[in-house]
């Protein structure tokens, strides 16, 4: 396949193979959340952006497995510095429990390993004064790690802080700190103490326009919960504030500088340790390493995954535990695939300038979005290649997920009304030019069918 000429081609979506690795696939799977019936083949044709199903069918896809692929397919980049080394038996060791090299000392090391991506880690958080990593399975131990921290650095604390809207994983404490669809969290147990605040997603409010609830009686309702400020709680009892630079799940919704500001002014007069999720918007996705370095705040605690193959909570020395065994994990810190993934990812990232492409390719195509849209999108908005279109109506954004698969372009929903987009880091020109069109296509289709077909 080549890239710079490629383009999608779809017969029958899903076809007859497709709709048979489905049946059995569930036929012993627990069910879950499957977006579309998008079946790839891992033993055909793929690069970057452009994928073959199990039927033939090429498609563009603009979801980067939510996050999770931020190059795409069978990159370059990362393929051709894994293809220098000869893979091992095991790929997993018990991880933060056990060292592993790839040669006499760091420095000669063949091949990047957790101790180097670690290292990578601290380099690109040292803006916050972040010096320590610990390395785990997935998001969600990343922010469960986060929790256990500041609840051991904040000890006794009994309380912590999250805010409407917002997705921070599946794990039970993950869920006790998650506030959107309830059916993440219905009828689960909770760890007690989660306080809920509005996030505020007007991205242009401040104290006087903000109509949410977050400003409110001269301050916010962060700053109004304290009791020095005639609330409930003692700021001495908060054992962390946890939000979404941007969230994700929640509908891709972008604050404002003045919420992010209030927030970190709160966190920062009452040392409270702010803990920011940059699992869907960190390593890059925004035009930024972190999501949150383009808003007034200082984490004191990044979790990450996704992008970086393995779950990483960073902090400072000063947060961690320093008793052996208060944090433990099997394999997640000895994930050796996964950490020479995420440390390519990040050479990557520097070594092809994709922070600035990120920005520049977000910019061409909310311009693109905005210049043909109808008037019933509502919004185009997005901080580098982390882009969302919200509709007037959930029926028409499912009907416009529909159309663009038919027009082979992958696509996600979010919130209410949204469709989350989602292309390679390195995306190119043509290929945002050739995706957007294919998308805005499907939305003129949708005036029609909106009301007739029901979502994949």
């Amino acid at each position: 396949m080549d890239r710079d000429t490629a383009e999608p081609d779809v017969g029958t979506f899903p076809g007859p193979n497709g709709r048979e690795w489905v049946e059995f696939h569930g036929a012993n799977a627990a069910p879950s959340e499957y977006s579309h019936e998008f079946v790839w083949d891992i033993t055909r044709e793929a690069d970057g952006p452009f994928v073959t199903d199990v039927d033939g069918n090429v498609l563009l896809d603009f979801t980067c497995h939510i996050g999770a692929a931020p190059l795409g397919y069978n990159n370059e980049k990362i393929l051709g510095k894994l293809r220098e080394f000869d893979l091992v038996e095991p790929m997993k060791i018990a991880g933060q429990d056990m060292y592993f090299g790839a040669g006499p000392t760091p420095e000669e090391s063949s091949v990047p390993g957790s101790s180097h991506l670690m290292e990578k880690l601290v380099s690109v958080s040292s803006q916050y004064g972040m010096d320590t990593v610990f390395l785990s399975n997935s998001g969600a131990e990343a922010v469960e790690n986060a929790m256990k921290i500041t609840n051991d650095h904040r000890a006794p604390a009994k309380y912590g802080v999250a805010f409407s809207g917002s997705f921070h994983g599946r794990t039970l404490g993950t869920l006790s700190v998650t506030k959107s669809k309830e059916v993440y969290t219905r009828r689960y147990p909770e760890i007690s103490g989660i306080e809920t605040v509005p996030f505020c997603a007007d991205r242009t409010c401040d104290p006087g326009s903000c109509d949410c609830g977050f400003f409110a009686s001269g301050g916010s309702q962060l700053r109004n919960a304290l009791s020095p400020e005639g609330g409930y709680v003692d700021p001495d009892e908060i054992a962390f504030v946890v939000l979404e630079p941007i969230q994700g799940v929640g509908g891709y919704r972008f604050p404002s500088e003045a919420f992010m500001r209030e927030v970190g002014d709160v966190a920062d007069e009452y040392d409270i340790p702010l803990v920011v999720d940059e699992i869907q918007a960190g390593v890059g996705r925004t035009g930024e390493i972190w999501a949150s370095d383009h808003y007034p705040i200082e984490p004191d605690v990044i979790a990450s995954a996704k992008a970086l193959r393995v779950g990483a909570t960073i902090s400072r020395s000063e947060v961690f535990p320093t008793e052996k065994n208060r944090l433990g994990s099997t394999f997640g810190g000895g994930d050796l695939l996964g950490s020479m993934i995420g440390a390519f990812t990040l050479e990557a990232i520097q070594e092809y300038d994709l922070l600035e492409n990120a920005t520049s390719r977000g910019t061409q195509a909310k311009e693109l979005l905005r210049d043909d849209a109808p008037e019933y999108v509502e919004d185009v908005r997005g901080k580098g290649l982390m882009l969302a279109v919200t509709f007037d109506t959930a029926e028409r954004r499912d009907a416009v997920v529909a159309e663009s698969i038919d027009r082979g372009l992958l696509t996600l929903g979010c919130g209410a009304k949204t469709i989350r987009l989602l292309p390679p880091l390195d995306s190119s020109e043509r290929e945002i030019e050739l995706g957007v069109g294919i998308f805005l296509e499907a939305i003129e289709a949708a005036i029609t069918t909106a009301t007739q077909r029901t979502p994949r």
